[in-house]
């Protein structure tokens, strides 16, 4: 699997039959942990060598005590995960069930995968590991491999070696067209908490041809293919809400990503957010192709974050530019990998982008710091701007001077409008947008979705 597609992507394939022993607790004694006994995992085939695409199945039996409620997801050695799967099983006694995930590899590959149980018990399988050689036209290279079934059977119900159902909509049922040229999904937060969390996925579609459409999409690491309706009139993009999802703190998931139903298996940007389920370390966001510095006013890294922080909110807030402080941030990045821990010691704190409109004049009183350590107030690409002896002197928008009633929208983390960060607090602007990912998620997302990352030049501000 490609390295910008490695969150969220694994559909998992699950067969479910559980059971936890029930009995009566004496009162004020607590239950003892659920035992709970992984049997042994396989994939089939292990090998394969010949024609691609192909088909890999991979299982494993785990054997619990009933009545109880299981909680579990695939684990991949890409670093990618299935989405947490909740099943309820009635009953008494020990179950045995058998959980299984069926690859379509169409490419060389090799790989493992295995089951994560987050409760009764936290325990991992074994890794049932497979490889697959590719002959003759079929060899592919990059993304590779992937979950395309799922079957939940319990052992006592139906054979081992029983082929799972494919999923409505898959294989036969994939359109004969591309219809969408490119698919670009946006993220609204609609509560304020930051976990539990409200959100809304916008989806926008690029390139379909005239007259009206019906396109098929899934969230990666589901089964279910949705239908959207596109109306004649449908213009160069076609935008629509496409979920509404509920995050918590028992959420496994930290990012989305959508795919079209159609022979070129298009997928959109992927999005992330970090505050209700922080990423498993060791995991790659994306690749850096040299070093991006921090320096003492802030330099490419938080010209970087700033670029990021205004990708986030753009399409939905009409956001202009994005500023930031070299405040919450701790180090640069250097070139190579880049994994998760890497972005929380960029920027642990993981401040919401919300959006505020304020006029030019109000701007360049905001870009002057209060405090000799603040740095500058790093821009977003698109505005640059002059700071001499404590006076902002030129102040450029897309390179158009910003006149002093011009009113603009800027992305900005409420600890530095509010004055926290050696800036001055943002008296007299109306914030005009709170459905902002956090900032740590917002960087991971432009990473993910730009990879190889070049560092800026640090130019935007000019300090005479």
């Amino acid at each position: 699997m490609g390295l910008s597609t490695k969150i969220g992507r694994r559909i998992s394939v699950l067969v479910a039959a559980v059971a936890l022993a029930s009995g009566t607790l004496a009162s004020g004694a607590q239950a003892a942990p659920n035992p709970v006994a992984f049997g042994t995992v396989s994939a089939s085939p292990k090998a394969h060598s010949g024609d691609c695409p192909t088909a890999v199945t991979l299982s494993t039996t785990v054997k619990v005590k009933a009545p109880v409620t299981l909680k579990y997801a695939w684990t991949f050695s890409d670093g990618d995960r299935s989405r947490a799967r909740t099943y309820k099983v009635g009953g008494k006694g020990l179950k045995t069930v058998r959980l299984s995930t069926s690859l379509k590899v169409t490419g060389d590959a090799r790989g493992w995968g295995a089951i994560r149980l987050v409760s009764p018990v936290r325990k991992t399988s074994g890794k049932a590991s497979f490889s697959v050689t590719c002959t003759g036209d079929g060899t592919g290279t990059g993304d590779t491999w992937d979950s395309v079934t799922t079957s939940a059977v319990g052992v006592a119900d139906a054979p081992v070696g029983s082929p799972t159902p494919a999923p409505t909509g898959q294989d036969g049922d994939t359109p004969a067209q591309n219809l969408v040229g490119k698919a670009t999904i946006a993220f609204e937060r609609t509560t304020a908490s930051k976990c539990p969390v409200t959100f809304k996925i916008h989806g926008s579609f690029e390139g379909l041809p005239a007259g009206a459409q019906t396109v098929q999409y899934r969230v990666v690491g589901t089964q279910e293919w949705k239908t959207v309706n596109v109306p004649a009139d449908h213009g160069a993009v076609f935008t629509t809400v496409l979920e509404t999802f509920e995050w918590g703190w028992e959420t496994e998931e930290s990012s989305i990503r959508i795919e079209v139903n159609q022979p070129d298996g298009l997928r959109s940007n992927v999005i992330h957010y970090f505050k209700c389920h922080p990423p498993i370390g060791g995991e790659q966001v994306g690749v850096a192709a040299e070093d991006v510095a921090l320096t003492g006013n802030g330099g490419p890294l938080a010209e970087l974050v700033a670029d990021a922080m205004l990708e986030a909110v753009q399409s939905l807030s009409g956001a202009q530019a994005a500023l930031v402080s070299k405040y919450g941030m701790r180090t640069g990045l250097q070139a190579g990998p880049i994994e998760y821990q890497d972005l929380y010691g960029i920027q642990p704190a993981g401040f919401a982008v919300d959006v505020r409109t304020v006029t030019g004049a109000q701007l360049k009183k905001f870009l002057v710091p209060t405090s000799p350590n603040a740095g500058v107030a790093t821009p977003s690409a698109a505005l640059r701007y002059t700071l001499k002896d404590g006076v902002v002197t030129e102040l450029t928008l897309n390179g158009t001077l910003v006149s002093d009633t011009q009113v603009l929208k800027i992305a900005i983390n409420y600890q530095m409008s509010g004055g926290w960060q050696g800036f001055p607090q943002w008296q007299g602007t109306s914030g005009v947008y709170y459905g902002g990912p956090d900032d740590t998620g917002a960087l991971a997302s432009y990473i993910a979705n730009h990879s190889p990352i070049h560092a800026p030049a640090g130019d935007r501000v000019t300090v005479q």
